[in-house]
């Protein structure tokens, strides 16, 4: 090897005496990094000033990492030698080899940036451009040693000695190096299981909780570091370009494309680089995780560290994604204290380091569409780490993924009618592959706005102590702000207007021009509040409408037939849930709508004395209670401002109209009405439940398993029986809610009060239905001509 190498550092500026710290994996690294001084070195310097050491290399995971003892004889001599760090790289064999895995790497076996030793020698004669060499920043020996001993020095806080401490620095200043030669999008920490368990403050954590246990120090640390290797992620880059480069073909296979809001994504890198962020998607998809790690990695950026469940931890598939940037997390550790204490540890140490975090706040894929209600473990863990001070500040980025069409919706829809959820397993990946032969549009990325947690800390006013989660307010708070801020973001799609169109039809086929007709009212709404989309959809766009039923189709959604006179199309049988889920991914944005329909019209029908106004928000307000499990609304205030401002939208002088007794005509002027559309399949499986707790006088022996199961026979029943119109109102989601409801009104309890409770709950629901049928009828003779405004 001569003049060959693709990258050359220069010699140091300093003056000498110079101390050269190799990285070297073998002879064959030792022999080129002398060879590189020997071609570098001024003729002016003499020899026996210039000394070598190694570091205990860090690409080759070893149970045992020794000291160059020359390294510590050198750091306790008198001189004051500059330290310089080297280290042999390796690239790729195709393109500038900064990033990308060509197919003949994948099929070659090892990591095409870490070859073994017989791969080595053949890449330096046959491919010498392969490799190279890099320095990393110079440090003088006093400077390192002022820093080690100080009282902040990191080196003695973590029980590290000089030459440790010293060892740490060259690898960082190494990393920082070949960083800036590949890019960010490989900035990974280097043996975060060693760096955790060899910290002063770990072993006084196993130290206090072996005491506590009444066990040995030895026991418990050996537990604990368990507990590390089970949950600490350990990214590889050569997996990551594979995963990237293996998701781009896998996700081409189904969709036409991933389209993200990438100037958005840069904007919040560069506004945040000072402090550690925190992606917080919605779950749709097993999707999800891949399609955010290659989105970072298209543009240059650093690879999350995600959260995942320990369901996701099976041969072959936990190990690769563990490689990726998976760590992963048991369901439940409750009662287990060395376990929380090392996520707890692991979460400081991510957050220090700077290194991006990523989990999904619903917990698990939505399988209704909705966003589900928020998670607080991970997000309190966040918390109490910036309040232990392992961070100045924290910014949370809330990002909505949105796909036009998903792949599992039939297993969802599926789960909802009851059937039981399909286990995680190397077939069940196999059989997903497989199923990736139809198109399902594309995927769409939508960043909201981020939040900085020490402002928002700040404006809420908690405390700084440390609290539990399920008492400390700001959590529950933090964790609605950025579920109502995903929403935010979350694009319209047509094919989940198209949905709602249909459903709003019921059984009912639909020409291509009564479609038309039904997207009207949702397509103006979208334009006058200016919504998120990702496509303009035009009143008139039937070529647009046309493409997202025949999408829906071809994916057995809708029912296509091709009539003697006209084309109808309508829900396919059995698939309203399937059809629910993408009309749900949208539906919080028209749900303040649909509650003013029925505050109206409850005003209207009023025969009280007091003032509509006043009757109007009344009914809001109790609408969102009634709903609360179900969508994220604003505080009262706020929200009454919601409702006056979706009145004002049709008619800016709505109030003196109501005070002047024209209630019935402001409500006729809202049509055509969204609020049966919107919200009846939600009242429906509430009345389900409702009628449930009103005829069962022994709920006290039923547990919430067995009332989920008697709701959704009941469920099953009414709609054979026509008793409900909805069928995506049978729903063990749903149902679920509305238990969840029921229990925080405490109707589930056996109290003396609790008969008359339940049945006043049920008449509630039931009146709720009446005035949906009702809107329904007033649009039906309105259409009919029967009606006047």
């Amino acid at each position: 090897m001569r003049g060959d190498l693709r990258t050359e550092p220069d010699w140091p500026d300093e003056p000498g005496p110079h101390l050269f710290l190799f990285e070297a994996s073998g002879r064959l690294e030792l022999r080129l990094l002398e060879d590189w001084i020997d071609r570098h070195s001024p003729t002016d310097v003499d020899a026996e000033t210039v000394q070598r050491a190694t570091l205990p290399q860090t690409r080759r995971r070893r149970r045992r990492r020794r000291q160059d003892p020359r390294l510590e004889a050198f750091l306790d001599a008198d001189e004051d030698p500059v330290l310089i760090p080297l280290r042999v790289v390796w690239f790729p064999a195709r393109g500038d080899g900064t990033s990308g895995v060509g197919l003949r790497d994948v099929l070659t076996p090892g990591d095409p940036r870490d070859p073994n030793t017989l791969r080595q020698y053949a890449i330096s004669r046959m491919q010498p451009g392969r490799c190279g060499i890099i320095a990393g920043e110079s440090s003088r020996v006093s400077w390192l040693r002022k820093e080690w001993i100080e009282p902040s020095g990191r080196g003695q806080t973590e029980g590290h000695s000089m030459a440790e401490f010293v060892a740490m620095r060259a690898w960082l200043a190494l990393e920082r190096a070949e960083r800036l030669l590949r890019g960010n999008r490989y900035k990974v920490p280097k043996f975060p299981r060693e760096s955790l368990v060899d910290s002063k403050a770990f072993a006084r954590g196993v130290a206090a909780l072996a005491r506590d246990a009444g066990t040995s120090y030895e026991r418990m640390a050996a537990r604990t570091r368990r507990y590390v290797k089970e949950i600490a992620a350990t990214h590889s880059p050569y997996v990551i370009d594979i995963a990237a480069g293996g998701f781009r073909w896998l996700i081409g296979k189904a969709y036409v494309g991933i389209h993200a809001d990438e100037e958005r994504l840069a904007t919040i890198y560069a506004e945040s680089q000072q402090h550690p962020l925190v992606f917080l998607p919605s779950h749709k998809s097993n999707f999800d995780h891949l399609t955010l790690l290659y989105v970072l990695y298209r543009n240059g950026l650093p690879p999350n560290h995600t959260a995942g469940g320990i369901n996701m931890n099976f041969f072959p598939v936990g190990a690769f994604l563990r490689r990726s940037g998976v760590f992963f997390i048991r369901r439940e550790f409750r009662d287990n204290a060395p376990y929380k204490f090392v996520l707890q540890r692991y979460v400081d140490y991510l957050l220090e380091k700077r290194f991006p975090l990523e989990w999904y706040i619903e917990g698990g894929r939505s399988r209704s569409g909705k966003l589900r209600p928020p998670r607080l473990g991970m997000l309190a863990y966040v918390v109490e780490s910036y309040r232990r001070g392992s961070t100045d500040d924290v910014v949370f980025i809330p990002v909505a993924i949105a796909y036009d069409q998903i792949q599992d919706v039939g297993a969802y829809a599926a789960e909802l009618s009851g059937a039981g959820k399909e286990r995680e397993s190397l077939g069940w990946m196999v059989r997903t592959i497989r199923g990736l032969r139809l198109r399902y549009g594309g995927v769409h990325l939508r960043f909201g706005n981020p939040i900085s947690l020490r402002a928002f800390l700040a404006d809420q006013s908690a405390s700084s102590e440390d609290v539990d989660a399920d008492r400390d307010p700001a959590i529950p708070k933090l964790a609605f702000e950025v579920s109502s801020r995903i929403n935010d973001a979350t694009p319209v799609t047509p094919i989940s207007l198209v949905t709602l169109a249909l459903l709003s039809a019921g059984d009912r086929a639909l020409t291509l021009p009564e479609v038309m007709r039904a997207l009207e009212p949702f397509i103006d709404y979208v334009e006058h509040r200016s919504l998120p989309v990702t496509e303009i959809l035009h009143r008139d766009d039937a070529a647009r409408v046309t493409l997202a039923l025949d999408n829906l189709a071809r994916n057995g959604v809708v029912s296509r037939f091709d009539g003697a006179t006209a084309t109808v199309f309508r829900v396919g049988p059995e698939q309203h849930l399937a059809a629910a889920y993408y009309r749900n991914t949208v539906i919080h944005f028209f749900t303040d709508s649909a509650i003013a329909e029925l505050a109206l019209l409850h005003a209207d029908e009023a025969t009280d004395q007091v003032p509509a106004v006043q009757r109007i928000r009344h009914e809001a307000l109790r609408l969102r209670d009634l709903l609360k499990f179900e969508f994220f609304f604003a505080a009262t205030d706020p929200y009454w401002d919601r409702i006056q401002s979706e009145l004002a939208l049709h008619d800016p002088g709505w109030v003196n109209r109501v005070r002047e007794g024209h209630t019935r005509t402001l409500l006729m002027s809202l049509r055509p009405f969204r609020s049966p559309a919107i919200l009846r399949p939600f009242v429906e499986a509430y009345s389900v439940v409702g009628d449930l707790l009103e005829r069962d006088a022994d709920l006290g022996e039923l547990s919430t398993d067995e009332l989920a199961g008697a709701a959704m026979a009941l469920g099953k029943q009414y709609h054979l029986q026509g008793r409900i119109r909805s069928p995506e109102s049978v729903s063990s989601e749903l149902f679920a809610s509305a238990l969840q409801l029921a229990a925080n009104r405490g109707l589930l309890d056996e109290s003396p009060d609790a008969a008359p409770r339940r049945r006043a709950f049920a008449a509630d629901l039931r009146d709720v239905v009446y005035r949906l049928e009702t809107l329904q009828a007033l649009a039906t003779a309105s259409d009919a001509g029967l009606l006047s405004d």
